[in-house]
């Protein structure tokens, strides 16, 4: 609801004009591809993103992208207009009108993606915007619950869905769905079932599929114009998109066929009957998405020209009367200050045009003709009779259908022309930008519905071929399709969903009755989160408990682990020691490193294992001398100084070791370094006994002098070669150092404070 307190109400409302015009602007860029598009000429744009991943920001504009673009930025423009008076005045309005268009952004890039990895990309900004869409009213704790809720639910999927799509890239060789596509189906891969679940993992947690379902109608907490572009062009169409565009290369299997269309089917059924319980009219709204979701999931289980014609059909309908009932409940809750349906009524006489918005938009719903609502049903049975499992997806359509038709009458019917309770305010029209959008989209239905090669030509059938991966015959959207059996089972949906609307009061008690006794997933998120929060909390406590020497123990034993067991799988076996080409000096200094290493693993001294350390390292050194690195070596020798005497003074200021606790751990302490250093060891080895690449050597050997005037090749690699490298390494430094010395300051002067207080 609209807050008149913001001085700035004026500016920020232009503002959302503002965007409004832009999306607008963007809604008539798109028309002008319609004719390339409609003649089979799809238009493809590529920027080389991450080439050495094979990664690129390629978009690709046909006929299902087309679609999902127009109604897109047509839908967004009005909602965006709608929400410039809707929430004009409120406070907090510019910020909400970022994250409107952010939104919308992130959903033209993902419908618009040809890269699988730029695909994820704008999946998660989707997202990401909608969970700042959903908690906009972030000082309730219910608006912020259920954000999170939709953000870890879709993300989740998401994360799961991008796992597919690494094993597609990296089984079929391309990121890119248009090359993809155009090979056809990968059912027969070794990879297809993971691939699959994967991939519908992403889709039916973004389209709330059953039993991922309970985020949708809890994302009702985000204001009405979130939810009109949410529910009918965006967001929750995500997983659908994704479906129809992998329909060519991930459909054909049983799986796909049974997956889809139980699924689908069930959320249908189910959803339908949910909405006939709810009173709150955006709630009931909210679930029919959830029909419409299952009904076109359902449908993407075919492959036949009537199964995909019926969801690319109804994709189109659904988006324009959705929209247009989400926009008119908005227009009735900002007019009586409620969308309680039970006392919502007899409001057509202050509100005409409101009125006779809904009344189209409901038609549509219901599937009543002229509107194109009536050829999407009809279209819709004749695609279930040629589907594969008919015999289930038949009925599960009609009962979804005569559902859908009673919940019309409760939502378009009902308001406007059944009794009226007591209302809370009097009720009045609209403002103009609240009412164009519904016009303008109950308008566009109806038109579509009187002249249905329009949109077929242009929408429909493009999108089917795209769904399709291959021209259709198309012919399919009729007014009138003469008397068949679809027409009759759209008689038997108009005379059930009839008897439905008559008795829905009692058939809403009978559905809180089993709705109360049945399983609420909603509750079990609540409840699953505070198990993982309870489980992270006992994790914590085993795995953070303060000692240091854990930490590292910990640390040290997975590299180990890790090291080993991959040296083991990789046969590390076959390494073969020269041993006997040893000098007497090379074995001196070899023992001299070993009982450096025994004497700190197990004194119980810190002093005495400090003095074998600085042992170990001035063995190393001599190896480094051995070896005519003596530059190394005096790097050794010094850093080993340096230790030894940071060290030692930071021993006076420490405990004596506890001898007996030392001694219980000093012999897994000197197995686990013994570990650590043996995969170390057969690492190094390892690759020393691959043949020797010697194209950067010989690259140093001969740009040394005569591009960097440097014979001493290292230093010349370091100064010139990788200048920008040392240069860091060197800023680092002494960036430490003046931190040590600041540090040390601080000390001496808190120290001579001490001093004065005493």
């Amino acid at each position: 609801m609209a807050d008149h307190s913001d001085p700035n109400a004026q500016w920020k409302t232009l503002s959302g004009l503002g965007t409004a015009a832009i999306t607008a602007l963007l809604f008539v860029f798109f028309l002008q591809f319609l004719p390339s598009v409609a003649g089979g000429e799809p238009v493809q744009v590529v920027w080389n993103w991450v080439p050495s991943l094979d990664v690129r920001l390629s978009f690709w504009i046909d006929g299902l992208s087309l679609l999902f673009a127009l109604l897109i930025t047509g839908i967004g423009a009005m909602v965006m207009l709608y929400a410039a008076k809707y929430l004009a005045g409120h406070p907090q309005y510019d910020r909400f009108a970022i994250y409107l268009f952010s939104f919308m952004l992130s959903m033209l890039g993902l419908v618009l993606a040809d890269n699988l990895i730029a695909l994820f990309v704008f999946w998660e900004l989707t997202t990401f915007t909608s969970y700042l869409l959903i908690g906009f009213v972030h000082t309730d704790p219910k608006s912020r619950r259920n954000a999170l809720q939709a953000l870890l639910l879709t993300a989740t999927g998401g994360l799961a869905m991008l796992a597919g799509f690494i094993l597609i890239g990296i089984t079929q060789g391309t990121f890119e769905l248009s090359q993809l596509n155009a090979a056809g189906s990968i059912a027969e891969q070794p990879f297809y079932l993971l691939i699959l679940i994967l991939v519908l993992c992403g889709a039916f947690t973004k389209s709330a599929q059953v039993p991922f379902h309970f985020w949708l109608p809890n994302a009702m907490a985000a204001p009405t114009p979130v939810s009109a572009y949410l529910h009918s062009a965006t967001m929750v169409k995500a997983g659908v998109y994704l479906l129809a565009r992998m329909h060519p290369s991930l459909s054909g299997s049983d799986v796909w066929i049974w997956t889809l269309s139980i699924f689908g089917a069930v959320t249908a059924v189910f959803a339908s009957f949910m909405a006939l319980r709810q009173t709150d009219l955006k709630q009931t709204l909210a679930y029919t998405t959830l029909m419409a979701l299952g009904t076109l999931v359902m449908f993407l289980a075919g492959s036949s020209g009537y199964a995909i014609t019926a969801a690319m059909t109804f994709l189109l309908v659904h988006s324009l009367y959705k929209a247009g009932l989400f926009l008119i409940i908005g227009i009735v809750d900002h007019a009586t200050h409620t969308r309680d349906a039970t006392v919502l009524g007899g409001l057509a006489r202050a509100m005409p045009i409101t009125a006779a918005a809904a009344i189209v938009a409901g038609l549509a719903m219901a599937g009543v003709p002229p509107v194109l609502g009536f050829i999407a049903k009809e279209v819709a049975y004749a695609g279930a009779l040629e589907m594969q499992l008919s015999v289930f997806v038949l009925p599960m359509a009609l009962a979804a259908f005569a559902l859908m038709f009673a919940v019309a009458g409760i939502v378009a019917y009902k308001p406007f022309f059944g009794p009226q309770g007591k209302l809370p305010h009097a009720p009045h029209e609209g403002p103009w930008p609240m009412l164009f959008g519904p016009v303008v989209l109950g308008t566009l239905g109806l038109a579509f519905g009187l002249l249905p090669g329009l949109s077929a030509y242009y929408l429909i059938e493009p999108a089917v071929n795209a769904v399709m991966g291959a021209p259709d015959k198309g012919g399919r959207i009729k007014l009138w399709a003469g008397f068949n059996l679809p027409l009759v089972l759209s008689l038997v949906t108009f005379a059930l969903g009839f008897v439905l609307y008559l008795g829905h009061q009692k058939l809403r008690r009978a559905l809180i009755w089993l709705e109360e006794r049945g399983p609420n997933l909603d509750a079990g998120w609540d409840t699953l989160l505070d198990r993982f929060v309870s489980f992270t909390k006992a994790q914590t406590a085993v795995i953070q408990t303060g000692v240091l020497r854990q930490y590292m123990f910990a640390t040290f034993a997975v590299l180990a682990a890790t090291v080993l067991v991959t040296l083991a799988l990789r046969g590390a076996g076959g390494i073969e020691l020269q041993l006997t080409n040893l000098s007497f000096m090379e074995w001196g200094v070899a023992l001299l490193i070993v009982a450096g290493t025994v004497v700190t693993a197990l004194t119980s001294s810190r002093i005495v294992a400090l003095v074998a350390l600085g042992v170990v390292g001035v063995g190393v050194a001599l190896i480094f001398i051995m070896f005519s690195a003596p530059d190394v070596a005096i790097t050794q020798l010094l850093v080993e100084l340096l230790v030894v005497l940071l060290m030692a003074f930071a021993f006076l200021k420490m405990p004596n070791l506890d001898p007996d606790g030392h001694q219980k751990h000093s012999f897994a302490n000197a197995a686990l370094a013994g570990a650590v250093g043996l995969g170390t060891t057969l690492t190094l080895l390892l690759v020393l006994d691959q043949p020797f690449d010697r194209r950067l050597t010989e690259f140093f050997e001969a740009a040394s002098w005569t591009e960097a005037f440097g014979r001493n090749i290292v230093n010349v690699i370091l100064v010139d070669f990788r200048a920008i490298d040392t240069f860091g390494e060197i800023a680092v430094v002494m960036i430490a150092a003046i931190g040590a010395a600041a540090l040390l300051k601080g000390i001496a002067r808190s120290g001579k404070a001490d001093e004065a207080k005493k």
